[in-house]
């Protein structure tokens, strides 16, 4: 009877395993597919931001709208090709990509209000 628990559990072990590979790969497809996406919307964004006349971008401007998001999204998508062989690492690198974008997004956001803020102080003080 213990041969059979032995058994029983060492290939149970053994498919938990295997199921927890194959669900990171596919996960990876996933965040792969994902910085493929980021990166292509950022190419988007720097070209309009080039094309467009209404405003001239300044360092911080090309920095957290033209540059490091592509960046981290390119970081996401290696970290994808990656995974398979280097987890660990991979891991580590999906981690970096989120935090980088986290503090694009809460920058972005707070330069929003900024501009919204002086905006609508400026057109208070024309009337």
């Amino acid at each position: 009877m213990g041969n059979f628990y032995l058994i029983v559990g060492g290939a149970a072990g053994a498919l938990i395993g295997l199921q927890f590979v194959v669900m990171i790969t596919s996960v990876a497809v996933v965040w792969g597919l994902a910085g493929l996406g980021g990166l292509t919307y950022g190419a988007m964004v720097a070209r309009r931001m080039r094309l467009q006349s209404a405003y001239q971008p300044v360092l911080e401007d090309w920095l957290f709208h033209g540059w490091l998001p592509p960046t981290a999204y390119v970081v996401l998508a290696l970290s994808a090709v990656a995974a398979p062989s280097h987890l660990r690492e991979a891991l580590f690198g999906v981690g970096g990509a989120v935090l980088l974008l986290l503090f694009i997004g809460i920058h972005n956001a707070w330069d929003s209000v900024a501009y919204l803020v002086s905006r609508r102080n400026s057109q208070a003080e024309q009337r």
